[in-house]
């Protein structure tokens, strides 16, 4: 029991009411947990894992798709085991793999340098946003895949048309994520470097690309993923040394383990590339939430 006050109560009572405990809701609101929230990181991965290949097998085992197109786990697993022989050894498959990572690592650092160019121009001027960002738009709208032919035309069938569509693929992302960190600076702190007397330059240095990292790193995150697929795309189409033309002639012999086998190398490729954009991220934005990309994540 608990007292209520007399000057509480309403007027014309002398005396003070009494509530019973428990009597209120609960006013402080509190998350509801899912129970599949609640799940393990490693179980839920593990779990999500074995359901993916249990549904694999029964497609090869009871012939859904033909066999001769679907492997089953096993002998994907068995052809796994192969290649990484093959690369531990150093034999030819690392000298593949060793000419795509150059492909992408060179496409990405070209999308870092076009993109961040573009995206200040963008972000800081009224002609890069209206007059620059229209045309990057619209290319990239267009299917990329189409100009593959073009840098082969023009660069040959060597590295250099590979790297030049894997930058071009990832630019876009760069581009939109600099121009949008640069905006996402707060009107005051922009008032308050202006009755400062800072420069355009000093604002752009020491406000607007500190605050934009989030968004920056955004678009380096998306165009680490898409720099892989233009690398590989330009092999299919051009040739080359790298995993994308195993990939193709494999397939066209219907080697479909090693084709499943090195996609996997080539996803682990760009798992690496993808995490080492997060890790970056981590030591330069710390006071950035960004659960979704495991930046912060507690669970």
């Amino acid at each position: 029991m608990r007292s209520v006050d007399a000057e509480m109560a309403p007027q014309g009572l002398g005396r003070p009411i009494t509530v019973e405990q428990g009597s209120f809701p609960e006013t402080v609101w509190s998350e509801q947990v899912a129970w599949i929230d609640k799940i393990p990181r490693v179980v839920a991965m593990a779990g999500l894992l074995l359901t993916v290949l249990l549904i694999w097998w029964a497609v090869h085992h009871f012939e859904i798709v033909s066999r001769i197109i679907l492997p089953s786990p096993a002998e994907v697993g068995s052809d796994i085991i192969l290649v990484g022989r093959n690369i531990l050894t150093g034999n030819y498959m690392l000298a593949a793999l060793w000419m795509t990572t150059k492909e992408v690592l060179w496409g990405f650092g070209f999308a870092i340098a076009i993109g961040f160019s573009l995206g200040v121009l963008v972000g800081e001027t009224s002609f890069g946003e209206r007059a620059v960002l229209p045309y990057l738009v619209a290319i990239d709208t267009m299917p990329k895949v189409a100009f593959a032919p073009l840098f082969l035309a023009w660069l040959g069938f060597g590295i250099a048309s590979k790297v030049a569509l894997a930058a071009f693929i990832a630019t876009f992302p760069i581009v939109v994520g600099t121009a949008a960190g640069l905006h996402a600076a707060d009107e005051n702190a922009r008032m308050l470097f202006r009755t400062l007397g800072a420069s355009r330059w000093q604002t752009l240095v020491r406000m607007k690309i500190p605050t934009g990292l989030p968004q920056i790193f955004t678009g380096l995150k998306i165009g680490a993923v898409g720099v892989m697929a233009g690398a590989i795309t330009a092999e299919f189409l051009g040739g080359g040394k790298g995993f994308g033309e195993l990939i193709r002639v494999a397939a066209s012999q219907l080697q479909t383990p090693r084709v499943f086998s090195l996609i996997l190398y080539l996803s682990v490729l760009g798992f690496l590339l993808f995490w080492s954009v997060v890790l970056i991220e981590r030591k330069l934005v710390f006071w950035h939430r960004a659960s979704v990309t495991g930046v912060d994540d507690r669970r």
